[in-house]
């Protein structure tokens, strides 16, 4: 597991874009919207690849953006970052393994075999979580689980292993928790009264900036957390969080690709679009 990025303090303006899952075009309308410069960011919340038309193009055009473009780009994993580079692990070392993962997700097989192995590289350096110190943003790709009392430092987030990091690595995969103990609950196992973990999420680690969950069409401003996945690859927008030194914070969006049916009445209610994020720190 690779460590957390920090952005150098010369950085002016900060865009975090949601969930793109294959959707190229919207990508690629959304960074020349951006319009940024040298001594800018570009980060991704994770989940790039799967559902949408484009994800081997799309994993190649953000490592071009990442070898030529004048801004710096970085990209915080998600569950299908994640679930590809176990999947080549296991085509290597355990290939009934890699074949039974392949059995019920046929993208796992068709976006290995079209990736070089730069491009697998490139998409397995993505960091578990990245920190934005003048914003007070921790960015994760799903969520905090509400029993987690402590939040690793990067040195100690690329020192676990074993159980430790599968529960660490929950941050990927984080929805609702029970609300009895706060603990994470597998999807689709919630029951009524269940709460989305940014419902109760106190704020503990910082703004969480996130993706994971669709919000379609416009991003889910929490008190504590933000969700940037605006349901490119269902028809809905692709988004960014323009985190700008002398401008209050920003969402610029574009139309995305209806690829995938979105299913109503699987996710949280929405809170409404209505920013809750300050600069902490001064340029």
């Amino acid at each position: 597991m690779k460590s957390e990025t920090r952005l150098s303090p010369t950085t002016m303006t900060i865009a975090i874009i949601g969930d793109v899952h294959g959707c190229l075009e919207p990508l690629q309308a959304l960074v020349e919207k951006l319009s940024l410069g040298a001594s800018d960011q570009l980060i991704f919340v994770g989940d790039i690849v799967d559902k949408g038309p484009q994800p081997a193009e799309t994993v190649r055009y953000i490592r071009s953006l990442h070898e030529t473009a004048p801004f710096k780009i970085s990209i915080v994993e998600g569950n299908h970052e994640d679930k590809h580079r176990r999947y080549h692990r296991n085509k290597l070392a355990r290939p009934l393994t890699a074949a039974g993962m392949a059995a019920t997700s046929s993208e796992l097989r068709d976006l290995d075999g079209a990736l070089s192995r730069s491009d697998r590289a490139f998409l397995s350096s993505a960091v578990p979580f990245l920190r934005i110190p003048e914003w007070n943003v921790l960015v994760v790709h799903g969520g905090i689980p509400g029993d987690m009392s402590a939040f690793p430092s990067e040195e100690e987030a690329a020192g676990l292993t074993g159980k430790k990091r599968s529960s660490f690595l929950k941050i990927l995969r984080t929805r609702y928790l029970s609300r009895a103990t706060g603990k994470f609950l597998a999807y689709g196992t919630e029951m009524p009264g269940d709460p989305f973990w940014a419902e109760t999420y106190d704020g503990r680690f910082g703004h969480v900036v996130f993706g994971h969950q669709p919000f379609p069409g416009a991003p889910g401003c929490f008190s504590h957390a933000t969700g940037v996945d605006t349901g490119a690859v269902h028809g809905f927008t692709l988004t960014a969080l323009v985190l700008a030194a002398e401008r209050a914070p920003r969402f610029e969006s574009v139309p995305g690709i209806e690829a995938k049916p979105f299913k109503e009445g699987r996710g949280p209610v929405h809170p409404g679009n209505d920013l809750r994020l300050k600069r902490t720190e001064q340029p």
